[in-house]
């Protein structure tokens, strides 16, 4: 598939219509040059009400439909993350560019598979780690690399909600890879490698809930030049979802849903304060959009800010603490080398 010229817009196709799709689709209308070609769900009813609700002109019955859709340049997998290998290879065998949601795959191995599966066809894989394209989250990165901050030692991260154990929500599906590791604490998990790099040492503990998946996750990660990132991952409580980064010139710091693209409190040493960043119109998704539009447009078929190497780095320091855990799913069974 050559690359949409400047003139045209980048053409989406969503696979996939549950609540993240709704979100992602809605913000996708806030990107000058972007719009949504087509729709696949495996029921056409599904297909047809999310038309309708989003104004997309082709409703799909099956994801095998929308890829072949020669009006879709990208696809959007929103699916549960125990299909994202199969529906990523789905796409990219069609010759699709595809944006994955998080986390990339269920593990390191199905990960590789699709870095692997993307490289060689020359497709355009990503990762939809969208708190890292929020102006905000880009302005706080360049202020801890410019060392604007200092020497930066100490990160608090939670990011946690209340959820009672729910057997038919995917969250707590085993056989969907649910859990909090995968679907909250990977946002801190990328945030540490994204300041620090991957860590030099990890320790992480996790509350097993009735339905065999971690309802609550905790790890600290530590580097050899002395820095640490504290996270917590919660479906048990809700302990303020605040995110401190501190620094030996002062420290930044967000008291709710830091991941969101929400504005920071710069405190000074000298007790001085301002405000970083501002609240991102809409959901917060056009921004990772607008960049997949521009790689697209551009011809890479990697993303210079969310790296494939580092969507598999990821998957590693998960998996080693899922073993630690004794937590499997039923994909990490599914050949005998994983």
């Amino acid at each position: 598939m050559s690359a949409p010229s400047s003139t045209r817009p980048v053409r989406w196709g969503i696979l996939g219509t549950g609540a993240i799709a709704r979100l992602v689709a809605s913000d996708l209308a806030l990107v000058p040059g972007a719009e949504i070609a087509a729709v696949g769900s495996r029921r056409q009813s599904s297909a047809d009400d999310f038309a309708e609700a989003y104004d997309v002109p082709t409703a799909h019955a099956s994801y095998g439909a929308l890829v072949a859709d020669d009006a879709v340049d990208v696809v959007y997998i929103a699916t549960p993350h125990s299909r994202h290998a199969e529906d990523a290879a789905l796409a990219i065998d069609a010759g699709k560019a595809v944006l994955c949601e998080k986390a990339l795959a269920v593990n390191a191995r199905e990960a590789r598979s699709m870095v692997e599966v993307a490289r060689e066809a020359g497709v355009f894989l990503m990762e939809a780690m969208w708190t890292r394209f929020h102006p905000t989250m880009s302005r706080i990165r360049r202020m801890v690399q410019d060392g604007e901050l200092g020497s930066v030692h100490t990160v608090l991260a939670d990011i946690s909600t209340l959820r009672p154990t729910d057997p038919d929500d995917r969250l707590f599906a085993r056989d969907l890879a649910g859990g909090t590791l995968l679907d909250l604490g990977v946002y801190p998990i990328a945030l540490a490698f994204d300041l620090f790099g991957p860590p030099d040492d990890v320790l992480s503990t996790a509350q097993m809930g009735p339905t065999d998946v971690d309802e609550q996750c905790a790890g600290i990660f530590s580097y050899d030049d002395g820095r640490q990132v504290v996270w917590q991952a919660s479906f048990r409580a809700d302990a303020g979802r605040g995110l401190t980064i501190a620094g030996t010139k002062g420290r930044l710091r967000n008291d709710r849903n830091w991941w969101k693209g929400q504005p920071f409190t710069w405190t000074q040493r000298d007790g001085s304060t301002s405000t970083v960043g501002a609240a991102p119109e809409g959901n917060g998704y056009q921004f990772e959009v607008a960049h997949v539009c521009n790689c697209v447009r551009d011809g890479r078929t990697e993303s210079p800010v969310m790296p494939l190497d580092e969507s598999v780095a990821i998957m590693e320091t998960m998996d080693a603490m899922r073993e630690e855990w004794g937590l499997v799913y039923p994909n990490d069974r599914k050949h005998p080398d994983s």
